[in-house]
């Protein structure tokens, strides 16, 4: 291959500084190594890379698609250089970071602005995951980090956890629903005749969970919290929702709140990480995490 690193740095270089002898001081040399390289290259390729325009050398159209192409791998190479020496600092180049979709994924930016504010440049990816989702995403490899992981942790081991806090919940439906008429609380037995909104987790590998439902209900099962609140204010069903998002929506005139006669007990989230990463970004995020400002923050926004 005639295309290196080194020729397309001395491109690049030509270019930004508008002359040979120019782009060799930015390189830190002579003005004849510069000339050799490009005059090997032309050779190598058989076409001409530079033209005279007056008593100026200039890109041909060749030369300029090479150069064009070439910054792409330029900005790759550096971008390389610097994850590597990154992950040799003990810093991640990338964290994965799942999150319940309890928690919204915009409870999280505040922190975020700050690790990138303080000049971290780990690749920080994000996900939403339902129900046992979290878990089976850190058990299956795809994440290193859960925020919101709720109930119990999976048997197995390879896993660490810390308590996050609890959501409370609300029976919430639509104004015009039938049950929003029933005096407080409402049976039982009554909710158990009315199609429940439920959310689809997301495992791939452990076994599925499901969440306020009662045995014989009439399930109509969406994709997300969002759409789960879409549905209920839609008239199409009943169900519970955290306390922050029904309320919300009660302020918006989309969904009223009903006691129930036997009322969704709160779910436990959980901070949880495998226990093998010994990243310097999950460290940071996790030292975060333990601040109760920041705490409350993310299950206030749920």
């Amino acid at each position: 291959m005639n295309i290196s690193l080194e020729l397309l740095q001395i491109l690049d270089a030509i270019e930004q500084r508008g002359s040979f002898a120019a782009a060799a001081h930015s390189l830190h040399r002579v003005p004849s190594a510069v000339s050799q390289a490009i005059n090997k290259a032309e050779t190598q390729f058989g076409f001409p890379l530079y033209e005279l325009d007056g008593r100026r050398n200039v890109l041909t159209a060749a030369g300029k698609n090479l150069l064009d192409g070439g910054r792409s791998l330029l900005d790759g190479a550096r971008n390389l250089e610097q994850q590597t020496r990154q992950v040799a600092s003990g810093w991640e180049a990338q964290l994965r970071i799942a999150m319940d979709s309890l928690l919204p994924v915009a409870g999280l930016f505040s922190l975020i602005e700050e690790f990138h504010a303080e000049g971290h440049n780990t690749e920080l990816r994000l996900s939403t995951e339902i129900l046992a989702g979290c878990w089976d995403a850190l058990l299956d490899g795809r994440a290193d980090l859960a925020i919101g992981a709720p109930g119990d942790m999976p048997p197995g081991g390879g896993l660490s956890a810390t308590l996050l806090g609890s959501v409370e919940f609300a029976f919430a439906i639509a104004p015009d629903h039938r049950l929003a008429q029933v005096p407080e609380p409402i049976p039982t037995e009554l909710i158990r005749r009315e199609r429940a909104i439920a959310v689809a987790g997301t495992t791939r590998t452990l076994a599925a969970r499901s969440s306020g439902l009662l045995s014989g209900q009439p399930t109509l099962t969406v994709p997300d919290i969002q759409s789960k609140i879409a549905a209920q204010a839609a008239g199409l069903g009943v169900g519970y929702l955290p306390v922050s998002r029904a309320e919300a929506e009660v302020a918006r005139g989309t969904l009223v709140i009903r006691r129930t006669a036997e009322p969704r007990p709160p779910v436990a989230l959980h901070i949880a990480w495998r226990s093998s990463h010994r990243g310097q970004a999950l460290k940071w995020f996790l030292e975060k995490l333990e601040t109760p400002a920041i705490r409350a923050g993310l299950l206030s926004s749920g």
